[in-house]
């Protein structure tokens, strides 16, 4: 994996390489509106811990209190499996991109979290509602509507390319 980050919200990593391919693993980028961390890693559910540690060291950062920090990391973890299951189905040569955001770069008002597969895509407005009754008993079908109920905003959308992205809204309580 490359590391190429540094100087989000004040913190760093420094680089090393452990055999990934170029362009996989976490990155750096100034976006135009604010700070972006992006992390691009294989289909595994072992990636799934570095997601975490990336999310809880943002979270703790913008001081998000340890409930909203909880449920952003469920949000955003429920989201990156989705996009390995579902999205990908495990394929290992298609990666996941993961994007934290903040806008604006100084004094942000609020965390974009942004996660893309590369698989075919669905439809959101065919979901089954998790709450419906003949549902209610079903062992999956609840990240989405843990996601909706978790983030300020969440939105669905294809991507032209291929694949789906779901962007992720956490804003930032007045006093962080």
């Amino acid at each position: 994996m490359h590391y190429s980050t540094s100087g989000f919200l004040g913190y760093g990593m420094e680089d090393c390489t452990a055999g990934q391919a170029p362009g996989a693993g976490p990155q750096m980028a100034n976006a135009q509106h604010g700070n972006t961390v992006r992390l691009r890693f294989n289909s595994a559910f072992e990636m799934l811990d570095m997601v975490q540690l990336v999310s809880d060291q943002i979270g703790r950062q913008l001081r998000f209190d340890d409930d909203a920090l909880t449920w952003m990391e469920v949000a955003v973890r429920e989201s990156v499996i989705n996009a390995i299951k579902h999205g990908n189905c495990h394929d290992r040569s298609k990666f996941v991109t993961v994007e934290f955001t903040t806008t604006p770069a100084v004094n942000p008002k609020e965390l974009v979290v942004s996660i893309r597969d590369e698989g075919k895509g669905f439809e959101p407005e065919a979901l089954a509602d998790p709450l419906a009754p003949e549902n209610l008993l079903k062992s999956s079908g609840r990240g989405i509507f843990f996601m909706r109920s978790f983030m300020d905003d969440v939105q669905l959308s294809r991507i032209p390319e291929g694949g789906m992205e779901v962007r992720m809204v956490k804003r930032l309580s007045s006093d962080s």
